[in-house]
C-alpha cells in the first residue's frame, strides 16, 4: 500500500514522509496545498515553489492543489480534492496543532483513509533533534516571535542553534522549539535520501511588523557533495 504525503518543503513534513517510508508505506504522492491567503491556518505558505525541487531530489512524484477562495471552507475543499481518489495512508508532519489535525482527520476519514502522523504529540526538542541527527540541512526562512531576532534568517537549523532557540525560549519569552505554533518556518535544503541538494541562488530579506521573512526567488538542484552528506 502507498501512502499520500501533505509537504510544504519544512522539515517536519518532509521528516515525516521519510519516517513513514522506513514503516514500509511507499510514498508516491507528494501534495502540496497552495492557500491564496498568506496567513492560512491550516497550510504552510513560504517558498512553495521549491517543493517540486524536493521531490525531483527525492525521485518522487508532486503536485499542487490550489486552495480557490480564502477562509477554513475553502481550505478544507481544497484537502478534499487532495486527498479523494486515493486509498493509502496520508503522512502529516503535525507535532501539537489541534487545529491542523483534528481538520486533517477529518477530511481523510471521509474518504475512508488513516492519518499517519509519527510526530504527533513528540517533545518538540527531540523533534528537531531526531531531524538533524536523520541528515536533514534545515534554513530558517520565516521568524515570527519575539524571541527569534533577524540573525537567524536563513541559519541552519543545527544543534548549537535548537540549543539557542531553547535559550531564549526560557529567558526571554517562550516560543515552540520545532516552531508549531508559527514561531518559525523552515526549507529543507537537502537529506541523505536526496539524489541532489537544493541551492538557493537568489533570495529576498523582509523585516517589518515583528517578523522577517528569506523568499526563494530562484533554486536549483546541484551534485551533493562527493562523500554524499548532506550539508
Amino acid at each position: 500500500m502507498t501512502a499520500t504525503a501533505l509537504v510544504s518543503g519544512g522539515k517536519d513534513s518532509i521528516y515525516a514522509a521519510y519516517l513513514c517510508e522506513t514503516q514500509g508505506w511507499p510514498v508516491d504522492d507528494l501534495v502540496t496545498l497552495r492557500p491564496s491567503d498568506p496567513e492560512s491556518m491550516l497550510f504552510h505558505t513560504p517558498n512553495l515553489d521549491v517543493v517540486p525541487l524536493q521531490a525531483e531530489a527525492w525521485g518522487k512524484r508532486h503536485r499542487f492543489v490550489s486552495v480557490e477562495g480564502v477562509g477554513e471552507d475553502a481550505e478544507l475543499a481544497a484537502l478534499a480534492r487532495a486527498l479523494e481518489g486515493g486509498r493509502g495512508p496520508v503522512v502529516v508532519g503535525a507535532i501539537a496543532s489541534s487545529y491542523q489535525w483534528a481538520r486533517v482527520v477529518r477530511v481523510a476519514d471521509r474518504f475512508g483513509r488513516r492519518v499517519f502522523a509519527p510526530l504527533w504529540r513528540v517533545d518538540p526538542g527531540r523533534v528537531v533533534r531526531e531531524e538533524i541527527a536523520a541528515g536533514l540541512d534545515i534554513r530558517l526562512v520565516h521568524l515570527a516571535a519575539e524571541p527569534l531576532t533577524p540573525e537567524l534568517l536563513g541559519r541552519r537549523l543545527d544543534g548549537p542553534v535548537v540549543a539557542d532557540l531553547e535559550r531564549r525560549s526560557s529567558t526571554i519569552r517562550p516560543v515552540h522549539v520545532a516552531g508549531e505554533g508559527g514561531e518559525y518556518e523552515s526549507l529543507v535544503v537537502d537529506a541523505p535520501f536526496f539524489r541532489q541538494r537544493i541551492e538557493l541562488t537568489e533570495t529576498d530579506r523582509t523585516e517589518g511588523g515583528g517578523t522577517a521573512r528569506l523568499t526563494v526567488r530562484h533554486a536549483r538542484l546541484v551534485a551533493r557533495p562527493a562523500a554524499g552528506r548532506a550539508g
